[in-house]
């Protein structure tokens, strides 16, 4: 069985956002139940329920640890974790920098496309984690490999470089490995992580074909949504992040994409809907997605 754990829903600044005093970040502040706080984006997944693969490191990974009883140390020796392995989809802030909270001599191993691991190289903070207990293996697109028992294969999305690493007005997408797609399996079903993706192509919407759970981008309800509320110079597509809604959509897409469970992730403090009595979470319902919030458990 495939046992996955939705540690954060939110994309970068979580939600609520520090710096936001927009509707929805006051309702989460309030303690509205339809408006819960969500943590910036990863997942926990594991084929033994005993030792657990992360898909990235979000800078709220200490949290999410400690919300998450499976990834709690075992009693019996005084330091250990059921953290074998972590698997990071990207470059950006918000999937490596939670890796600094796993600098105690801590023994497991991180998995990353080699543009990813060029970024951890050149940057000597990480060098707290000591490459005698952290490992570091190289990954490619379309070349499967196993962690901690489970089948992994990442695949190139279309995407971009790191938001620190653009130079120039609009350094365009890439489908080369900077922005990964993961399909894990153990023992039977099959889910795809995808928290980041600027459209969808032939050879994405094949892969995903029959898949029994696709976890997708769901950053922005319009592509156009910072813009309008004034939170930002950028559309989605601009950042990286296909739409929900609209025109060349995600729902548009999915449309004819035969996959069981849908369920969106990494979504920003301004999308509307992560409040659950929202107009837009009905549309959203209405299309046959889910939107995910911390803690939630899918068994494959």
């Amino acid at each position: 069985m495939l046992r996955v754990i939705v540690l954060g829903a939110a994309a970068g600044g979580g939600f609520p956002q520090w710096n936001s005093a927009g509707s929805g970040c006051l309702r989460a502040r309030a303690g509205d139940p339809a408006a819960p706080p969500r943590t910036q984006a990863s997942i926990a997944v594991s084929a033994d329920g005993e030792r657990w693969l992360l898909i990235n490191a979000s800078p709220d990974l200490r949290q999410q640890i400690a919300a998450t009883p499976a990834l709690h140390p075992r009693p019996g020796t005084l330091r250990n974790s059921p953290i074998g392995a972590v698997l990071l989809t990207g470059a950006e802030v918000d999937t490596l920098a939670g890796l600094l909270h796993l600098r105690e001599r801590q023994p497991f191993e991180i998995l990353a496309a080699p543009q990813t691991l060029a970024v951890l190289d050149a940057n000597p903070i990480f060098r707290a984690l000591n490459p005698e207990f952290v490992g570091r293996r190289a990954i490619l697109p379309g070349q499967a490999v196993e962690a901690l028992g489970i089948a992994v294969t990442p695949y190139a999305v279309p995407g971009k470089v790191p938001l620190f690493a653009e130079e120039g007005a609009d350094p365009g997408l890439a489908e080369d490995g900077e922005a990964l797609g993961i399909a894990v399996s153990a023992g039977g079903g099959t889910l795809h992580y995808i928290p980041g993706c600027a459209a969808m192509t032939d050879t994405l919407r094949q892969r995903l074909a029959g898949a029994d759970c696709v976890l997708f981008d769901g950053t922005l309800f319009h592509d156009a949504e910072m813009i309008a509320l004034g939170a930002g110079p950028k559309t989605g597509r601009r950042m990286g992040h296909m739409p929900m809604t609209g025109p060349g959509s995600t729902v548009e897409a999915f449309a004819t994409i035969p996959v069981r469970r849908r369920v969106f992730v990494h979504i920003n403090n301004t999308n509307p809907a992560l409040l659950a009595d929202s107009p837009e979470r009905a549309i959203l319902r209405d299309a046959g997605w889910e939107v995910a919030q911390d803690g939630m458990e899918i068994r494959l």
